[in-house]
């Protein structure tokens, strides 16, 4: 009984270590998707300083309001998928998931 709960919980954990390794990805795809990698030549403080500047203006922290930066922004990613989606129907191609990016 104990070996069978301990596959249990290897296997819980090992399900929940995979999940969060994709969303990871994931996440990673998108900071490549808006061209940051090419942008900032690939240097990872330039884009950590870019990802800390957009969520100090999402705490209010910006001359900006937080409410809408954020609108703002999800309608420019909401546009930029749907160019992929319509790039890639002309394209005979099948789309990709956008990991939770759906309106």
């Amino acid at each position: 009984m104990e070996a069978a709960r301990a596959r249990t919980d290897t296997r819980d954990w090992a399900k929940a270590r995979r999940e969060r390794t994709r969303h990871m990805i994931e996440l990673g795809g998108l900071v490549a998707k808006a061209g940051l990698v090419e942008l900032t030549d690939d240097d990872r403080a330039t884009m950590l300083g870019t990802l800390l500047e957009a969520a100090a203006g999402l705490r209010g922290m910006g001359e900006d309001d937080p409410e809408h930066l954020r609108a703002r922004w999800r309608r420019a990613g909401l546009r930029a998928f749907d160019a992929d989606r319509e790039a890639a129907a002309a394209a005979g191609t099948p789309g990709q998931e956008e990991g939770g990016a759906s309106p």
